[in-house]
Parts: C-alpha cells; structure tokens; sequence
C-alpha cells in the first residue's frame, strides 16, 4: 500500500510522427494506476489529448494516442508529448507517487519523393530486369522494392545522390510479377511506385525421369552414406526422396543466402559480357526443368533444375568471361565442389560439381581467369558443369546472361539512359 516507486510511461516513437498514425503509448505501475492525462504541446497552445481516472486501479495501459483533427493542418517542425500519470499507493502523504514524461517529436507530413528514371521495357518469367529510380527526403529510413511474392530486393546507391539502382529477378516457379518500388520515412510516411515492366511468359520442359534400382543401389547409395540426413536410413526410396528434397533444399538454402548481398555503395556503371565459361560446352541439361521422378509407375519426388548443363571434354578449364570478388568456394551436397563469384549489383554465378577448384574466397578474379575444371563431384552423373546465375538469391536464366543482345537492351542501355536523363536534371 505504500510502495514508493513512480509510474514507467514508455512511447514506441523514433523521435519523428506524421500526424496520421497513432503513438503508442505504454504506463505501467505495480499498485495500480489511479489516473493519466495526455497533453500535446506546441509553442502556441497546450491541447489536452487524453484524461482518465479509474474507480479500480490498473496494473498497465496501453493508449494509442490519436493526433487531434486540427493536428494535420498545424505548421510547428515540432511539438511535445507530456504524459502524466498517479498511481494509487498509500505513499506521499495518500496521494500516491506521481510520474511525468516528455517527448519530443519532429513533424514530418511529407511523403518521400519517388520516381522511375529508366528501366528494363520487359521482364520474362525465369528472367531479370533492371530499373534505376530517384527517391529523396530528408528523414528516408526505408527504400526497397517489394514484390507480389514477398522477395524485397535491396536497391544500391547509383551515379549520383539521391538515385538507386536494382536487379530484378523473376523466379520460374512464381506464376506472375509485380514489382514495387517503397520508400518510408522516420515518421512512417510512405511512396510506392511499380516499376512498368511488360510481362512476358516463357515455358519450360517438363521432364518425367524413370528411377532405376541401379540407380538407387549406385549413385544413390553412394551420396546416402555422405550425408547426416539419410545415415541410418536403408530404404532406398527414402534415401533418394531425402536427398532429392531435404539435402537440396538445405544446399539451396546455402546459396541463397551467400547470393543475397547486395553492397549499399554507390556505383558510376555496371559493365557484363556475354557468359559462356566452358569453352566449346554443349547444354545437356536446361534451366527451369521441372522434372518428376517415377519408380515402378509412381510418382516418389520432383525438383526445378535451377541452372544449365554444359559439358565438353572431362575436366575441362571452366573460365568465366567475366571478373568478380569469389565468395564461396566448398563442397556443397547435390552441387558437389562449387564456387561463386560475385560480380556486382546482387549479380552471382556459380559453378556446380567441380572436379578441382583454383580460387579461395575472397580472391578477386579478372575475366578469363581459369578458376576450376569440370567434374562429377555431388549429384552428377557424368562430368559437366551446373552453371547458375542468381539475382540477389533467385537463379535466373543463362540464356539471356549469354546473350549480347539482351545485356545490350536489358542491361547497358537502360543504364545509358538513366545517366543521361540524370545528367540534365
């Protein structure tokens, strides 16, 4: 009845409000609070927001504290909010401890700026995209593009201040795209602009793949006694389900993450040559197959073939035609002796089931560079590369990376242009 400690009153707030959403506020006292008052103060005026007193006291209170209707229309760069609270203990004479918090707040109204500068005219399903855009203001906190799939794609500071630039990808497995850029404020202010990109469908094979028992007494025996998830298990179904499910998935969500750095420096260009890194390499396999296994007529697993299968002469130079900074190199389940080289802009390409490897992470490689050679380390059958390429971790297809046409119109031009629109504003 007599306990001596204040009310606590605690605001989530960064210091910054907008006038449109609420403060949450939040008072708590182990005797029970008897009564609070909310007052907003500026300059000019004092404007009491909230006032309750309780018959039964309350341990905690949670009030989201609505701005007035006068508020939107006022011209102060800042205000106060002083929160007041008494608790009902006996201390103080019977009147309890009493508490009283400031908090000062910037008024920030305003929407951050935002608009695209130039990008890619289409993007394919499978495929990427690029888009260069101006956002702008004072307090920005936030700045992304989100998509209807919940990727958000980080944006890097390009040319000059105020302007950014982004890869996009589309994955095969997602049936449409959408892409919005969103830039949000300290004070919760937010834009949104979609990126205009015409949508174009591409199909890909569907592949329905006959497992045999030698198949799964040889390679799939095999690769069981390498991994954690399959050891203990002997039915030679399950071990090939575990492998073509959980040890991929597992692989995958390796990549993924070291593929999904971007930088947040800023850049003048974003220069890529065709790619082809097995010389005289025929596809064997292609990107975006979505195959189905079958044993004995039933359907037992299925998997998306997330790059492209090139082969030529066993243990064959593998020479990237373009230079990068290598961020993994290891062995990686399914993908076998597999490094990855970044080359900018969220822009990664990997080389699966590598025979030997030459590079370290962290070596920066010019283009041409002999970094490993063919093989059939992991889930291979034979000796050939699995040659990815991910955007910010979602593989894309080769077929426009090797394409100079497509780099032109896709990736220079667009470039080319935003910086010349840049350089007349």
């Amino acid at each position: 009845m007599f306990e001596r400690e204040s009310p606590v009153i605690s605001m989530k707030n960064n210091g910054y409000w907008n006038l449109k959403n609420p403060l949450e506020l939040t008072i708590n006292d182990s005797s029970g609070l008897k009564s609070y008052k909310v007052t907003l103060v500026t300059k000019s005026e004092e404007t009491l927001l909230y006032h309750e007193q309780f018959l039964t006291p309350k341990e905690s209170l949670n009030i989201s504290v609505e701005p007035p209707k006068s508020a939107y229309a006022m011209s102060e760069k800042e205000i106060k909010i002083v929160v007041e609270a008494q608790d009902s203990s006996k201390w103080n004479f019977l009147n309890g401890n009493v508490a009283q918090n400031e908090f000062k707040l910037k008024i920030d109204k305003k929407r951050p700026l935002l608009g695209t500068i130039a990008n890619s005219y289409k993007i394919k399903k499978g495929g990427a995209a690029l888009v260069v855009f101006k956002a702008e203001d004072e307090n920005l906190k936030e700045l992304y593009i989100q998509t209807n799939f919940d990727k958000q794609f980080k944006v890097q500071p390009f040319y000059k201040d105020g302007y950014y630039i982004s890869l996009l990808a589309w994955p095969v497995t997602e049936s449409t795209f959408k892409a919005t850029i969103m830039a949000k404020d300290k004070a919760d202010n937010i834009s949104r602009a979609d990126v205009p990109l015409y949508l174009k469908d591409a199909s890909y094979r569907v592949s329905n793949i006959k497992i045999s028992d030698n198949f799964l007494k040889g390679k799939i025996a095999e690769l069981a006694e390498e991994f954690a998830e399959t050891q203990g298990v002997t039915d030679s179904i399950e071990q090939f389900k575990i492998i073509n499910e959980d040890v991929r998935a597992k692989n995958e969500e390796l990549i993924h993450e070291i593929t999904s750095k971007v930088s947040d420096e800023m850049i003048d260009d974003f220069k890529v040559t065709k790619m082809y890194p097995l010389k005289n390499g025929a596809v064997v396999a292609y990107f975006g197959d979505h195959r189905f296994y079958f044993y004995e007529n039933k359907k037992i697993s299925e998997a998306y073939h997330l790059g492209l299968d090139l082969a030529s002469n066993a243990m064959a130079e593998i020479k990237p035609q373009n230079g990068g900074e290598v961020v993994f190199t290891g062995f990686n389940g399914l993908y076998g002796n597999m490094p990855i080289i970044s080359h900018g802009l969220g822009l990664y390409t990997l080389y699966g089931h590598c025979s030997s490897v030459n590079v370290n992470i962290d070596d920066k490689v010019k283009g041409g560079a002999h970094i490993a050679n063919t093989g059939k380390s992991g889930y291979a059958m034979g000796d050939h590369l699995h040659f990815g390429i991910l955007i910010q971790g979602i593989e894309v297809r080769p077929a426009e990376w090797m394409d100079t046409t497509w780099i032109k119109l896709n990736i220079n031009d667009v470039i080319d242009n935003a910086k010349s629109i840049i350089d007349r504003k």
